[in-house]
């Protein structure tokens, strides 16, 4: 019996890793889910900014998030899912999969450079983000910015893995990133 698919888009904050997670779900048709949309959809539930979420709240959406991988995953429905997997964070995590779902890996790659301007920009262009992310403090704090870039560690676990560079085009392409998840 074959296994779901489990792939998982990740990359340091501002990689590209929610764009090429967009991209990919289409041309492989499986559902995505991306911890920064459960973390959005919870703020448009209890009609809250970013600054003013309970303290507890993240370690609630991780848990979600994981519960809902879990239950994909159970019903045998290959998924994508993304974050900014960090691994001592999200390894213990992702490892429980190893025997249930065909796990893969992408990792978004770009400069870090490129990854911080990527990141100031988006703070300033989207007026809406600050309320979801409180990218205003980060960007108030360059320093918290550029640590949240600089400190990321992939996850390192022992399955099929693919860097991808996402500076412009992707390299490698769509095709080659699709038949990579799909074979």
């Amino acid at each position: 019996m074959n296994k779901p698919l489990l792939a998982v888009v990740t990359g340091r904050p501002a990689s590209g890793k929610t764009t090429l997670a967009h991209i990919l779900v289409k041309e492989i048709r499986c559902p995505l889910l991306s911890r920064d949309e459960f973390k959005e959809g919870y703020i448009n539930t209890v009609k809250l900014n970013h600054d003013h979420l309970p303290n507890n709240i993240t370690l609630n959406i991780y848990e979600t998030f994981f519960e809902v991988i879990d239950l994909m995953i159970s019903k045998r429905i290959s998924i994508l899912i993304e974050a900014a997997f960090q691994h001592k964070l999200w390894e213990p995590k992702l490892s429980t999969y190893l025997n249930k779902a065909d796990v893969r890996i992408i990792i978004c790659e770009t400069s870090k450079e490129l990854a911080k301007a990527r990141f100031f920009k988006r703070t300033s262009d989207d007026k809406g983000r600050e309320k979801f992310h409180g990218d205003k403090l980060l960007g108030i704090s360059q320093n918290m910015g550029e640590q949240l870039i600089e400190s990321y560690e992939a996850p390192q676990i022992s399955v099929p893995t693919m860097y991808v560079n996402t500076t412009g085009q992707y390299i490698p392409g769509i095709d080659t990133i699709c038949d990579f998840l799909e074979n």
